[in-house]
């Protein structure tokens, strides 16, 4: 399943409903921190290291790549980019974080 939802991701097929993704997981397959932005593709506010869960607020394109909304715990960090988040189903949770790099997938 998670790898079907990173396809369609990369595919620009998978879109995250924010009412219904709960908790999804950062899966980077760079292996380094996913950043975290003001708004899409813009200034770096922070990084997210794989298997932090994060809850999607709001979702955006901006050209061909897809954007995330999220929060951590509650509060509002900025956007992400989507391709690199799996959301999984409640029982998928532990298969799904956190990711390998692309490298030894």
């Amino acid at each position: 399943m998670r790898f079907l939802l990173r396809a369609a991701a990369l595919a620009g097929l998978f879109i995250v409903s924010p009412a219904l993704a709960g908790e999804c997981l950062v899966d980077d397959p760079t292996g380094t921190p996913l950043n975290v932005r003001a708004e899409p593709n813009g200034q770096v506010l922070t990084t997210l290291q794989n298997g932090t869960g994060v809850a999607v607020l709001d979702e955006r394109r901006l050209g061909t790549k897809h954007w995330l909304l999220v929060s951590v715990r509650g509060r509002q960090l900025g956007w992400i980019f989507a391709a690199y988040v799996v959301c999984p189903a409640t029982s998928d949770a532990v298969k799904a974080a956190p990711g390998l790099p692309a490298t030894q997938r």
